[in-house]
């Protein structure tokens, strides 16, 4: 089934600093999902940039050999782009320049949005911006990390705490003092998780206060909801985050109506099975056969979603352990069948439910703080 046609404009490209990203369209990192093959597999259906898992910048310092294998590249990745956790301005320091100076990093992301309790109840991610002198102190000492390089530093944050304790025009104000070259707000509060529908007014209200590029972030499932996005909230461009989980070809659609361009076919089930194919190829080039095959199960239901592969179907995929167990089953696969309409527009992964945000005691009492709890610094989805 053929979509319907746009009438959108060609969009600009995004600048971040001297990089320019052709589509404005940044891939969200999500931790055991956006590894270098997951990138790969993206970036071959349209341009955009490309962000590898998050980090900790403790792991980049101390050399943890975990953190130093997530810094994998595929091909097509050519800017080196890396999102970096931490809540200490000197590890953050060392850390973006180990990045630039030693692994070509051409683009840092710093990330105060996770909303995971283990973290905030320490006083990290997206608890973290309520200190805005630490805020700023992080987000300056990265800028000058970079800045002898030429590396672009950006952040990523959600609207605040909760409804009471909003965060996100101080926090655009201190990434544009720091000289960030842009700021990425999720439309969402840290007490909703992934619950809700995004606050995109929030998104336009941010782009009004501040002078650097804003990247728009929440409820993009389809290349309409971007082109929505930047249409209602004057965003420079949109960060992709759960919309593409089994769906990679969601880039192509993307780079297709930012230039203005007709929007292509649903897939069928066939060609859905030839992308599975090609990911798991990558997985296997990159990790071994047999571990890029236990990588690639957790993505069988995701590429599945609203088809009528059935249960039996679905348990074998999601327990191979070689390409050629994958080439029997996906053979047997009814690869005519349409794409499931009904799917499109409808969240993907965990939505979870709001919930009070764990945070150290007496944490909202001041918006001061010099240095934060050490075990906030863990490794954790991006948010």
């Amino acid at each position: 089934m053929d979509a319907m046609p746009t009438t959108a404009p060609v969009r600009p490209p995004l600048r971040l600093g001297t990089l320019e990203v052709a589509t404005p369209v940044v891939l969200a990192p999500m931790a055991g999902v956006t590894n270098a093959a997951f990138r790969q597999l993206c970036a071959e259906q349209g341009a955009g940039l490309y962000v590898c898992e998050m980090i900790t910048s403790r792991g980049i310092v101390e050399g943890d050999p975990i953190s130093l294998r997530m810094l994998s590249f595929a091909e097509a990745e050519t800017v080196r782009s890396v999102q970096l956790y931490g809540i200490d301005p000197v590890y953050i320091g060392k850390a973006v320049q180990i990045l630039c100076e030693e692994h070509g990093v051409g683009h840092v992301d710093l990330n105060f949005g996770c909303p995971v309790p283990k973290v905030t109840r320490k006083g990290g991610g997206a608890a973290l911006p309520w200190k805005a002198t630490l805020l700023g102190e992080i987000l300056t000492e990265a800028v000058r990390a970079a800045s002898p390089y030429g590396v672009p530093v950006t952040m990523k944050t959600r609207k605040g705490i909760d409804d009471d304790h909003l965060t996100y025009l101080d926090a655009g104000r201190i990434a544009q003092d720091a000289g960030c070259a842009a700021i990425a707000l999720h439309g969402r509060t840290a007490a909703q998780h992934y619950s809700g529908q995004a606050d995109w007014d929030a998104i336009a209200t941010l782009k009004q206060a501040v002078d650097i590029p804003v990247l728009g972030n929440g409820d993009i499932w389809e290349a309409s909801d971007a082109l929505a996005m930047i249409e209602q909230t004057g965003a420079d461009g949109v960060v992709v985050g759960r919309g593409c989980l089994g769906r990679p070809w969601l880039f192509r659609d993307l780079a297709a109506a930012f230039a203005g361009e007709q929007e292509t076919a649903m897939p069928s089930l066939g060609e859905v099975a030839a992308w599975m194919r090609r990911h798991a190829e990558l997985l296997a080039a990159d990790m071994g056969e047999e571990r890029g095959c236990i990588e690639f199960r957790k993505h069988v239901a995701w590429y599945l979603k609203g088809f009528r592969a059935g249960g039996q179907m679905r348990h074998a995929l999601a327990t191979i352990s070689s390409l050629a167990d994958l080439d029997a089953l996906l053979a047997d696969l009814d690869h005519n069948e349409p794409y499931p309409i009904g799917e499109l527009g409808k969240p993907r992964g965990r939505q979870g439910n709001p919930k009070r945000v764990a945070l150290p005691d007496g944490w909202l009492t001041s918006r001061e703080v010099s240095r934060i709890d050490a075990a906030a610094e863990d490794a954790t989805s991006g948010g």
